[in-house]
């Protein structure tokens, strides 16, 4: 599903034709993903290098973002290279994306919609015999507490924990970890009026950043400078 999905976001979107930012994304992208390779080595998990397929591209888009998907296709948009702005902070955003494919968070992302949905099925089929007005009332509410209750909270945890992995990874590829608060600070600077945490798939800035300097000092064990 990742490579065809990932393909037919290549078709439909523009690859930018700044050779020398493509450049960059690649080359950082190369080694983040061989300082991820050489961690799961380390790991005795190196059968799962066999899932890896890695790729790196730039698209034009004003927005921004960055993503990596099952198997390492990562995407960055043009719109996210004023954050960045150096290669430092271009491997901040890779290490963190492609934590998310190293620790499988799309697959365990499915598998919660599903184990949501389904529960919304079997809640629909209990409410069969209540009256119309009651049933929309638990429907509603079923939606409501599933969404703030687990998969705003699961994809939190997921995003804490791509951080902290993230860290390591760049910090394994010679870059040092504490370049990631800095991008993270710019960051927050732009996202003004966002969601209250509890309402959003990701920590506060303020959560994040915190949490990533309490980090820096372990992931400094693996910093590698080149």
């Amino acid at each position: 599903m990742s490579n065809t999905e990932y393909s037919t976001f290549l078709n439909k979107n523009k690859i930018s034709t700044d050779a020398a930012n493509t450049q960059l994304v690649k080359t950082v992208g190369a080694r983040i993903a061989t300082a991820v390779e050489a961690y799961l080595r380390s790991q005795k998990l190196g059968s799962d290098l066999k899932e890896y397929k890695w790729e790196f591209n730039l698209v034009e888009s004003s927005e921004v973002n960055a993503w990596c998907m099952p198997g390492g296709k990562v995407v960055f948009y043009t719109g996210i290279l004023p954050f960045t702005q150096d290669e430092s902070g271009l491997a901040a955003v890779m290490g963190h994306e492609i934590a998310h494919a190293v620790a499988k968070h799309g697959n365990e992302r499915m598998s919660q919609q599903l184990a949501v949905q389904l529960g919304a099925t079997a809640l629909s089929v209990a409410l069969t015999n209540q009256n119309p007005l009651a049933r929309n009332v638990y429907m509603t509410a079923y939606g409501l507490g599933s969404q703030v209750g687990v998969l705003l909270p699961f994809s939190r945890t997921q995003e804490s924990e791509a951080d902290y992995m993230g860290l390591i990874f760049m910090a394994m590829a010679g870059y040092h970890p504490s370049t990631a608060v800095s991008f993270w600070e710019r960051m927050a600077a732009k996202s003004k009026g966002t969601p209250p945490e509890f309402l959003s798939t990701h920590p506060s800035d303020k959560r994040r950043i915190k949490n990533l300097q309490k980090q820096i000092k372990d992931a400094e064990k693996y910093f590698k400078q080149s």
